[in-house]
């Protein structure tokens, strides 16, 4: 049998399996997702509360990238999340141009529950929802005790994220929570845009910034919570040697691309393809991401 890394299966499957009182169905897909896509859990003492526990991590990790990324998927219900961590039916989606937790993808979602600040919790409900049917063939103690770790996860995702697109590899940061808070803060409190902040840090990168703490984003213009922020990072740059300057630079790179999907960029691709079947800007857009 050929083993695959995705999954169409959707949490929604096991819903109605468990509408139609089908526990027998609901374990004979849980034995083949757990033999085709967990293999690693066959031998656990309990392989469904296992392969659950793991589900929660991978969601909660799904959820800090989007949020990291200022990704707003835009129909989260359950029939568009897989069994492996993944997501479908992208169609609405958006990259947001400015922090704003109330930023909303999806023309159609006036109360606005599918928002951008939104998406850790609806991911949480989601798998919260998968207990009932998972609950037919294995412990609901077990499964909502691995949920409660849900916020542990998505917290030191994001936490790991948000530091690299600063600029600073994992776990060379002490305290790093305010530094984080006030990341945020100047991206919602201000207009400048949520990439282009990311952006202008990447370009601007350089080891000038360890000895003048002026240098740090100076063209940036005058921003609310600027100088503390500006003051914390260069307090975080004292410690690092120029080689470790060089791996921030490298990092910021690595994390904060140049080419930025916001919404007019998105549809200027999809217009030729809509209208003449023309695929020629969406390649030259797929050659210019890769080729960073």
């Amino acid at each position: 049998m050929v083993r695959m890394s995705r999954s169409h299966i959707r949490f929604g499957t096991f819903e109605r399996l468990h509408y139609f009182g089908r526990p027998d169905l609901i374990k004979k897909l849980l034995d083949h997702v757990v033999e085709i896509y967990y293999p690693h859990l066959l031998d656990s003492g309990d392989r469904f509360v296992a392969f659950y526990g793991e589900l929660v991590q991978r969601v909660a990790t799904l959820a800090a990238q989007w949020m990291a990324a200022g990704f707003c998927h835009g129909v989260l219900n359950t029939d568009n999340m897989s069994i492996t961590g993944e997501s479908f039916d992208y169609g609405p989606y958006a990259f947001m141009p400015t922090y704003d937790r109330s930023f909303t993808a999806a023309y159609f979602d006036y109360g606005r529950l599918y928002c951008y600040g939104n998406q850790p919790l609806i991911c949480r409900g989601n798998l919260e929802l998968l207990q009932k049917p998972l609950s037919m063939v294995a412990d609901s103690d077990s499964l909502k005790q691995a949920l409660d770790n849900f916020f542990d996860y998505y917290g030191q995702a994001y936490q790991q994220l948000i530091l690299k697109k600063l600029g600073f590899p994992e776990a060379q940061v002490s305290e790093p929570e305010e530094l984080i808070k006030l990341t945020i803060d100047l991206l919602k409190d201000n207009t400048v845009g949520y990439h282009d902040f990311f952006s202008q840090l990447r370009e601007g990168f350089t080891p000038l910034w360890r000895d003048d703490e002026t240098e740090i984003l100076k063209d940036i213009g005058d921003l609310k919570h600027l100088v503390p922020w500006r003051h914390l990072y260069y307090h975080h740059l004292q410690s690092k040697s120029r080689a470790e300057m060089e791996q921030m630079k490298q990092t910021l790179k690595q994390y904060n691309p140049t080419t930025i999907l916001l919404r007019p960029a998105i549809e200027a691709v999809w217009e030729p393809i809509a209208a003449a079947d023309d695929w020629e800007a969406f390649y030259q857009l797929l050659n210019q991401i890769r080729s960073e």
